[in-house]
């Protein structure tokens, strides 16, 4: 066994990605501080060829030395606004047609696992602060709120592990 080189593994360009028919998944930080988490969050929107990302409240922006760090380059590659107000972005995505779904625990919520995914729906899912998940404001706007099972003595997964984790979920639907 030997392991595949880069150039070997048939990639898009960057422009080439920009043209690409993307999944209609489009992922919103809401208030997320961690710079190496929204440079994962562009890494993995990237590798699922998501449509874009909406960078919101708190959370930075490219370009930044330590988003790139994790990006890698996915942040030149992957479509990204910012919108200063979460519920903003909310409002414009229902309106352009989104399903919007909080990763979150909350009263009502659908495990991961359980969640039936509709491939003829675009979807949004939103991601929240590190400590505090997604804000009172945005989850008010969900139409659904979806959380993964855990099964250990912590009460969340890091934010870019859970963006892993649900966007393979959803793109391998």
């Amino acid at each position: 066994m030997r392991k595949i080189q880069n150039d070997e593994l048939g990639r898009l360009t960057v422009d080439d990605f920009k043209t690409a028919e993307k999944r209609p998944l489009v992922l919103i930080l809401d208030d997320v501080r961690s710079l190496n988490n929204i440079g994962s969050t562009f890494r993995t929107a990237d590798a699922f060829r998501c449509e874009s990302i909406y960078l919101c409240g708190i959370t930075a922006t490219p370009p930044h030395r330590e988003i790139h760090k994790t990006a890698l380059g996915a942040e030149e590659s992957v479509a990204w606004k910012y919108e200063k107000n979460v519920t903003d972005a909310i409002k414009k995505l229902k309106s352009d047609g989104y399903t919007i779904i909080a990763i979150e625990q909350a009263e009502g919520g659908i495990m991961l696992n359980e969640f039936q995914i509709d491939t003829t729906k675009k979807y949004a899912l939103i991601f929240g602060h590190e400590i505090h998940g997604v804000s009172d404001a945005a989850l008010e706007l969900c139409d659904h709120a979806i959380e993964i099972p855990q099964s250990g003595t912590k009460h969340s997964i890091n934010v870019s592990v859970c963006v892993g984790i649900v966007v393979w979920e959803f793109a391998r639907k």
